[in-house]
């Protein structure tokens, strides 16, 4: 069973899709995540993007915490589903669900006058590195991201680091057992890192 840990919607039960393809971040991930965005200041009235929303869980948790708009993508239809269930148990009213493929959300560029202060992505074990890479640098070409944006990657901790996109360094890492998270910040174009 999976819940919202803390915020306003804090203890309340989620969904989470049927089958094996979505891996729900545990609460533990998820309240050590949360506990460091919160310590930067990454979550009140902030636009949050999650990419691979699976149960919608992360980004339900960023609306929960205070994030002013939460954008979830998912393409799965069951998963799609779920979300949309978990959104109206969260009751935030400016939780957007884009029921598609991440690459097709991304390629059509962020909403008018809208760039995304925080990044999620939990993609499924089968995404390769190499479309990860693609992701990651479709926020960066698309515009997706705040000047100030922060980008946090979860993958197995078997899995290789990821391969940030000119335009983005990594910042840090935490390993959690089975699970390892990465964060990565904006770096202007042509600044040597």
């Amino acid at each position: 069973m999976t819940r919202i840990i803390s915020g306003t919607a804090g203890g309340r039960r989620l969904q989470t899709p049927p089958g094996s393809s979505t891996r729900p971040t545990s609460d533990r991930v998820r309240e050590a995540l949360f506990s460091r965005l919160e310590h930067r200041g990454l979550l009140d009235g902030t636009t949050v993007l999650d990419l691979y929303a699976g149960s919608g869980a992360l980004g339900l948790e960023a609306a929960s915490r205070g994030a002013a708009h939460v954008l979830l993508v998912e393409s799965h239809r069951a998963a799609a589903k779920v979300i949309r269930a978990n959104v109206g148990v969260v009751g935030h009213p400016a939780v957007r669900l884009v029921a598609d493929t991440v690459e097709r959300a991304l390629a059509a560029g962020p909403p008018a006058g809208t760039r995304m202060d925080l990044v999620l992505l939990d993609p499924p074990y089968d995404v390769t590195e190499e479309a990860l890479a693609n992701v990651l640098a479709a926020l960066v070409e698309r515009q997706w991201l705040a000047p100030e944006a922060f980008v946090v990657v979860e993958r197995s901790s078997r899995s290789p680091q990821p391969t940030w996109p000119e335009g983005l360094e990594l910042s840090g890492e935490k390993r959690y057992g089975e699970t390892a998270v990465w964060f990565a910040e904006p770096r202007p174009s042509g600044e040597v890192a």
